[in-house]
């Protein structure tokens, strides 16, 4: 079964080049009626060639969506804790944390994990462009949320130890500019996290068009190395990466499922990876 996704309708279309490399060579991949994705052939990059407008796409994260976050909240925010450890986050900031640390979360939803960073010291900030997601996390959580896109908070220079992001880069239309962006206001040293579907998985091969992550939602379907190359040409040091994710939930018996997922995060097959980056000092 693929991920929630919303429905396309009634947008200003625009053809665009890799978002990796910036062929405009490539082939066809999968045609799904509405939307479609093509391979890059340079690099390898699948994603959709032909995109929404980025103010048009930002209509489709509305209160379906908000009520998708708030019903998923709890099992995401979990993932996220897991990701973290995995990534041995505690260790590798833990000289950050006595000097104001800034932990900003883009595309926090409800703020869940902002509210958490904040009990453990860092000053939590996020961005979430769900209007009622962002509006959730500031009433009730008390959460200092920007309503919008992170290139239109404005953020200064250098102002964060740690910029955080969950499941948002294959969502936008320019994942570079996004990059660039959080490479500009992010401290020397500081690092940079974020967590995507993987297009190298075994899941990906097994599934093809079929692959849960292959929704009209996702712009861009980033394997470790598209990825990684990415983060590299905008300055970034690479560190280190995680995947996780044999077979989803459901599909197999325990007795394969938790071997495949165990062999999964151990070979680096997993549905899912995380890249972590550090700006040099």
């Amino acid at each position: 079964m693929k991920t929630y996704s919303s429905i396309p309708s009634n947008e200003r279309i625009v053809d665009i080049c890799c978002g990796v490399c910036g062929s405009s060579d490539r082939k066809n991949y999968w045609e799904y009626g509405g939307y479609a994705f093509s391979r890059c052939t340079s690099c390898g990059l699948i994603y959709q060639s032909s995109q929404p407008e980025q103010t048009d796409l930002f209509f489709r994260y509305d209160d379906k969506y908000f009520e998708y976050e708030i019903s998923n909240e709890k099992p995401f925010f979990d993932l996220m804790l897991k990701t973290l450890s995995d990534l041995d986050f505690s260790n590798r900031t833990e000289e950050l944390v006595g000097d104001n640390p800034e932990f900003l979360d883009v595309g926090c939803a409800t703020g869940l994990l902002l509210e958490y960073m904040e009990s453990l010291g860092w000053k939590g900030r996020g961005v979430e462009i769900c209007t009622p997601a962002a509006l959730y996390g500031k009433e009730k959580r008390g959460l200092d949320i920007f309503n919008g896109s992170l290139l239109n908070a404005s953020y200064s220079k250098g102002q964060f130890s740690v910029i955080h992001s969950s499941h948002l880069i294959e969502h936008l239309t320019d994942p570079a500019e996004y990059i660039r962006e959080t490479y500009r206001i992010l401290k020397p040293g500081g690092l940079f996290i974020t967590t995507t579907p993987n297009a190298s998985s075994l899941q990906r091969w097994l599934f093809g068009r079929n692959w849960r992550s292959a929704i009209a939602d996702h712009m861009f379907l980033f394997s470790v190395r598209t990825l990684s190359s990415l983060i590299s040409s905008k300055g970034y040091t690479f560190v280190s990466f995680k995947t996780w994710g044999g077979l989803p939930a459901g599909l197999a018996p325990g007795v394969i499922k938790k071997p495949l997922d165990f062999l999964a995060k151990k070979f680096n097959f997993g549905d899912v990876c995380v890249i972590l980056a550090q700006k040099p000092y």
